[in-house]
């Protein structure tokens, strides 16, 4: 197990946060290429229908596997606390009951793979011949579920434990195994698209083992018994905990869902040039993410150490580094965002739609950073609930602004909403921000 180290008021957090930061935005980028690889070998097979087949799977991986990211964000609230506790037991058993949770609902998923995919794919549509080319994707890659969701489990408890050099290490081998066995099923033993699923499938097992062998949860260490592993109290919290995070996502989900159908009903070139705007700030969130991630990390170690004035200095450097961020992410925007779209689409209908909306992307990460860093403040604090409820409250604003400024200003109202959601998320957080130094 990792050696836990003195933490203290003299920490140069600063640094600690960049140097955590750094790491975990480049993994976070290279999760997406998962997909990117995917999408490249399925596009080079004879008949457009295999890319759609692979692109319509992929909506129903994303939204299933993400369904799960609650293992991640609890794994490492629960894991920091316990290594600022410096209580190397605690964190397997937070690591241990993380896996069987991920296994059960791994097998759960597998049990229940027809109706999974066959009620999700018709639900997406698409014509005969994608919905086979999908099909045959998704009972190929559906085997990977239970690694899929260990491998979240393995992501929170290393940025817990901050190793966050192995989590980019794993990453990067997820990626590059995923794509030699790709080419291989593909190319040499000729499955096709079914090829293109098992090979991500592969490469998710493989990272879940190698994973499992770095941390050596087992070991020399004593034994993990079935019945501490289940211990009711323990047990209870962590599945609160996964729910409360779950209905957060869920409602945040929610959101994103409402403004793309509202922004579909503005017409086919508002909503692609919505998608396009969105695409830019998905990729801002990846930057914002990776401070996130650290601060999650940072908050549960100093608090597990009952460090207050840790605490405050280690929220300090989140909001200045994030800010930072947000800030050259809209500058960028500003001097290059009309650049940017022009790359990304040469529909001139589109494209101007999309320059005129400008001025939102432009805001939104200066309106949005306050929230990420709270979301990771109180994931490290583990409070969880108030995440929940605060999703709530927002999603209730945010349907109600959307709705009611639509109808005045069309799409700006809805961008009006969206960043009115970003506000309503920081506020209704922010007034908990006290009541988690209470807990120091």
């Amino acid at each position: 197990m990792t050696i836990l180290p003195e933490l203290g008021a003299k920490e140069n957090w600063n640094r600690r946060m960049v140097f955590l930061a750094l790491p975990i935005i480049l993994a976070n980028l290279a999760q997406p290429i998962l997909s990117l690889v995917d999408t490249m070998v399925a596009g080079h097979l004879p008949g457009s229908f295999f890319l759609g087949g692979v692109a319509l799977s992929g909506v129903l991986f994303n939204f299933l596997f993400w369904s799960f990211s609650f293992l991640r964000m609890a794994t490492t609230g629960l894991v920091s606390q316990a290594w600022g506790a410096k209580d190397s037991t605690l964190m397997r058993m937070h690591l241990f009951r993380a896996l069987l949770i991920a296994a059960a609902g791994g097998a759960v998923i597998i049990l229940l793979q027809k109706p999974i995919i066959e009620i999700g794919l018709g639900f997406l549509g698409g014509s005969e011949a994608v919905y086979r080319s999908a099909s045959d994707y998704a009972f190929a890659r559906i085997w990977s579920a239970p690694a899929t969701l260990g491998n979240f489990v393995l992501l929170g408890y290393l940025l817990g434990c901050q190793r966050v050099m192995i989590s980019l290490a794993l990453q990067v081998a997820l990626n590059i195994v995923n794509l030699l066995a790709t080419l291989t099923l593909v190319l040499v033993f000729d499955w096709g698209v079914a090829g293109i699923g098992a090979g991500t499938a592969v490469a998710e097992w493989v990272a879940l083992i190698a994973g499992l062998f770095i941390i050596k949860p087992f070991g020399a260490h004593p034994a993990v018994r079935m019945k501490e592993l289940l211990e009711g109290l323990a047990l209870r919290r962590l599945v609160a905990v996964n729910r409360d995070i779950f209905l957060r996502s869920f409602f945040l989900l929610l959101c994103f869902g409402w403004f793309a159908r509202s922004g579909a009903k503005e017409g086919d070139t508002i909503l692609a040039a919505n998608a396009i705007l969105l695409n830019l700030h998905g990729f801002t969130s990846y930057g914002l993410d990776g401070f996130a991630n650290a601060t999650e990390t940072l908050v549960g170690s100093v608090i597990g150490a009952r460090q207050k004035k840790a605490l405050a200095q280690v929220i300090k450097a989140a909001f200045v580094w994030s800010g930072l961020v947000a800030f050259l992410f809209s500058v960028v925007y500003a001097f290059g965002g009309s650049s940017i779209i022009s790359l990304l689409t040469d529909q001139e209908d589109v494209r101007t739609a999309a320059i005129a909306l400008l001025p939102f992307l432009i805001a939104l990460p200066l309106v949005s950073v306050t929230s990420f860093m709270l979301d990771g403040i109180m994931i490290g604090a583990m409070r969880a609930r108030d995440m929940r409820n605060s999703m709530i409250i927002s999603t209730c604003i945010f349907i109600a602004t959307a709705y009611g400024l639509q109808q005045v200003w069309g799409n700006e109202g809805l961008w009006t909403a969206m960043m009115v959601l970003m506000i309503a998320r920081a506020v209704t957080l922010g007034l908990k921000l006290k009541e988690t130094f209470a807990q120091v």
